[in-house]
């Protein structure tokens, strides 16, 4: 067997020397998530008064960005990011990030089209016998951060679950220029929260809208994730996975016996997932498991490979629905929350499967911090960001039912949607549905 351990030792650096590669005016990618590079961002903030105009590109990042809050004025670094995870969409509150619009099963072709990098900073696990770092819950876009820079540090995290691959999952010794170590804290962990009434309502109202053999796709988020572990209490059979995201959701219905992906028709008995998220449940289910694979986010979320699944059953979750049928996902008014992510992707994909199904979910209202209480079924949007365009929504749910607005009308959209919008709030929509010419004096009220 090959020793790389000399070539490793040669690109072996401090994550003070590996920053020095930084040149003003540079862009530098940043891991995703879980596998965002903690040292070499450290470190690049202690160079801040050296370096001008640093452009950092990221995605849902958990914990603070130094590069980020060392320099609120943004003279030495402006921070991009392509989905903004909580702290990311405070950091836009303070005018300090700038989200960039995506299609997740784009970004390979926005790197190796329309962008250029000059540095990647990403973490993996560590080196294995044959040469190679594994990305883990970040495989799904981190060789499109590689394949677009020109100069590639891989951060090894020694805490990172190996995961199986098909593409992309993992990157040789050979294509990293420097290689950083250090002392890394435990998997941070991002469980499932309990559901809520109202979710489990959804649920009520979904399940049976999913077959046994059915193909399952649970978008990033609340409400999506609390779906998943209420369907680990059904009944349904022999589910399978072929996801973007993949949680504890998914894991607990492998526990459950109810994940086989025995019925998939592309890659059967294996389940598919792009990037990850969850507790060390979910970690050591993923890790080194040969039932579990993960593939480039061109590859999961292309639609037309969506398509040859049939029964296939995209849910996703969403801020708010107006009367038209527009969906939206990333900001309220005006006000960025995430991103566009891959909802249209699965969308798209869902609805060309054979039996397959859409579902956009929300609770009816929400309460603001002054405790007034707002519907999330709006008349009209007013500068909302538009995820999913009213062309390609189709099954809208919320604790009072579900909406299949495919093939409807306007007047038709209006009053699926009234009928599963709060009941205080149903007067009030209907009067403005009214003023906007979409509602018929024979509508039911």
């Amino acid at each position: 067997m090959i020793n790389y351990m000399p070539e490793y030792q040669k690109k072996l650096r401090s994550p003070e020397e590996a920053v020095r590669i930084v040149k003003s005016g540079d862009w530098v990618e940043y891991g995703y998530g879980m596998t965002f590079p903690t040292l070499l961002d450290a470190a690049l903030a202690k160079r801040r008064d050296e370096l001008t105009d640093v452009k950092i590109r990221g995605l849902y990042v958990y914990d603070a960005i130094q590069t980020v809050e060392c320099d609120p004025e943004q003279e030495h670094f402006i921070y991009n990011s392509w989905h903004t995870s909580p702290y990311e969409r405070n950091l836009c509150e303070r005018g300090l990030c700038y989200y960039t619009p995506m299609l997740y099963r784009n970004i390979f072709w926005y790197y190796t089209h329309q962008i250029h990098s000059n540095v990647a900073f990403l973490q993996a696990t560590p080196m294995d016998e044959h040469g190679y770092f594994n990305f883990s819950v970040s495989s799904g876009v981190s060789r499109a951060f590689v394949e677009g820079s020109d100069f590639v540090v891989i951060e090894v995290n020694e805490n990172l679950p190996k995961v199986y691959g098909g593409d992309g999952e993992s990157i040789h010794l050979s294509c990293v220029d420097l290689v950083v170590e250090g002392e890394h804290p435990p998997m941070r962990q991002v469980p499932s929260r309990v559901p809520t009434e109202e979710e489990k309502q959804i649920a009520h109202h979904v399940i049976p809208h999913i077959c046994d053999g059915a193909t399952l796709q649970l978008g990033v988020g609340g409400v999506p994730d609390a779906l998943g572990m209420i369907i680990a209490d059904s009944d349904l059979k022999n589910l399978g996975m072929h996801t973007e995201f993949c949680s504890d959701s998914f894991a607990m219905l492998a526990e459950k016996g109810q994940l086989t992906s025995r019925f998939k028709s592309i890659l059967p008995n294996k389940g598919i997932f792009g990037i990850a998220a969850g507790t060390d449940f979910m970690y050591d289910w993923i890790r080194d498991n040969p039932r579990v694979v993960s593939y480039r986010l061109d590859w999961v979320n292309n639609p037309q490979l969506i398509a040859k699944m049939d029964n296939y059953i995209s849910i996703n979750g969403c801020i708010a629905v107006d009367l038209y049928g527009q969906v939206s996902s990333e900001s309220s008014a005006l006000r960025h929350i995430s991103g566009t992510g891959g909802q249209l992707d699965f969308v798209t994909g869902a609805t060309m499967s054979d039996g397959g199904k859409s579902f956009i979910c929300m609770s009816s209202t929400y309460t603001d911090k002054a405790g007034v209480k707002h519907s999330r079924i709006l008349p009209h949007f007013n500068g909302d960001i538009v995820t999913t365009p009213r062309s390609q929504s189709y099954y809208i749910a919320t604790e009072y039912g579900v909406a299949n607005l495919s093939g409807r009308s306007s007047w038709q959209r209006a009053e699926a949607l009234v009928s599963i919008a709060a009941p205080e709030f149903r007067d009030e929509l209907i009067r403005a549905a009214e003023e906007q010419h979409i509602w018929r004096r024979s509508n039911k009220r």
